[in-house]
């Protein structure tokens, strides 16, 4: 068997090697030609699984070691009997973490007061609802949007509101959805120059979802000059809008769920799944790890935002060296 593996997904270095042949490549040197005999890859978003990588391979399996899995064709996996698999869930923590640095850091400033403040959480899943728990925990009122799981968050007494009340009421607007454009409920551009226009004048917005979650033109011209963007991740990475990035009080180079165990656990998915798959034994790493170092203020995304700033033409190359939280 041989696996094709992205070199930058940690944890992962020695543990198919007893059962295959691993290549481990640069995600941009993952080709058609290197992947043509291949029978699994293991990527993160950087590679697009599409026919044009696809056609005339071996390839049974992919794993992404992301939540995010718009990279892939899924209609085209489909249609060829391909399995594909994410890791739903995997950093959550790391990606609530971010949230409410982001927040912190903001309300230092003087930008927010958080303490009776109203946050509109749009899109209530794994990530979703960690911020839900810590946003309570902060003093705020938290209202959620979510249409697939409408009836469930109600029974659940969340204070559920349509996605445009949402907005005239909420002081911080922040997304955790996936990246969609097919299904009942898409998700790209969700945050168009309607939805901002209902915002509040002084809102905060944060899209640390996906890039194409917030129109970043109807961002550039809102209605209103004082609304506050804090944005991880961006529409057409790496080679992000300057404008926006200016525009932006926070920009990081989408890192918001890079922590150590963000990484270990969506490794160990993606290693699950592929022994499930192919009936191999267990490949699991460990179970927990510990940051390497106690997130005891939120200086750190301070130090990325200035990075960023300082070199936005450098954005994948700060993203491979970030050092995991």
């Amino acid at each position: 068997m041989k696996v094709v593996v992205d070199k930058h997904i940690p944890y992962i270095e020695g543990k198919l090697e007893p059962v295959a042949e691993v290549i481990y490549t640069e995600p941009d040197k993952i080709t058609p030609s290197v992947v043509r005999d291949a029978d699994a890859l293991i990527i993160r978003t950087r590679t697009r699984c599409s026919k044009e990588l696809l056609e005339g391979s071996s390839v049974r399996f992919i794993a992404t070691a992301t939540i995010g899995f718009d990279h892939i064709d899924t209609e085209y996996c489909r249609q060829h009997g391909i399995y594909w698999t994410n890791c739903p869930g995997c950093n959550s923590e790391g990606v609530s973490e971010y949230v409410a640095a982001a927040l912190l850091a903001l309300e230092q400033r003087g930008t927010v007061s958080l303490s009776g403040a109203t946050i509109g959480v749009v899109g209530v899943g794994h990530v979703g609802e960690k911020v839900v728990q810590w946003a309570e925990r902060q003093g705020m009122y938290v209202l959620v949007n979510d249409p697939p799981k409408r009836d469930q968050l109600i029974a659940r007494r969340f204070h559920y509101c349509e996605l445009d009340e949402l907005a005239v009421r909420s002081d911080i607007l922040t997304f955790h959805v996936p990246l969609t454009s097919d299904t009942p409920y898409p998700t790209y551009h969700l945050a168009n120059s309607r939805l901002l226009d209902l915002c509040r004048p002084n809102a905060v917005v944060i899209n640390a979802a996906r890039g194409g979650v917030l129109d970043e033109q109807a961002a550039l011209q809102a209605r209103y000059s004082q609304m506050t963007f804090v944005i991880d991740t961006w529409e057409n990475e790496p080679h992000i809008s300057t404008d926006m990035l200016r525009r932006s009080a926070i920009g990081t180079y989408h890192i918001a769920g890079y922590t150590r165990q963000g990484k270990l656990n969506a490794t160990n998915m993606c290693l699950a799944a592929l022994s499930h798959y192919f009936r191999l034994p267990s490949f699991a790493v460990a179970e927990k790890v510990l940051p390497l170092q106690p997130l005891l203020t939120f200086s750190w995304i301070e130090t990325v935002d200035k990075q960023l700033r300082r070199s936005p033409e450098q954005f994948e190359q700060l993203r491979s060296a970030y050092p995991l939280r």
